[in-house]
């Protein structure tokens, strides 16, 4: 139950994680109000980095700005690690 409710929350910050990375590129193009930072890299960390960073190397968006081709990767290990803990805590 919790495995599922995990799963469907993922899958939902991810697609969210698309969407605003995608609208933020066709901002850009169109020199409309942008999408934050802040709110991207928020996202990522709420659990859409994986999807955001495939959106942004498949779209070509961000992918010269260190702070996102860096802290999106570093946002992954740390998510990967917080995870193995937590199922070696509950699973050891």
């Amino acid at each position: 139950m919790i495995l599922t409710i995990l799963l469907i929350y993922l899958a939902v910050i991810s697609l969210i994680s698309v969407i605003l990375t995608v609208s933020d590129k066709r901002r850009a193009i169109r020199r409309r109000y942008r999408i934050s930072e802040f709110t991207l890299l928020l996202f990522s960390a709420l659990g859409g980095s994986v999807a955001m960073l495939l959106t942004m190397l498949m779209i070509r968006h961000k992918t010269n700005h260190l702070k996102f081709m860096l802290g999106i990767p570093v946002i992954i290990i740390l998510q990967v690690a917080a995870a193995v803990v937590l199922w070696s805590l509950f699973h050891g």
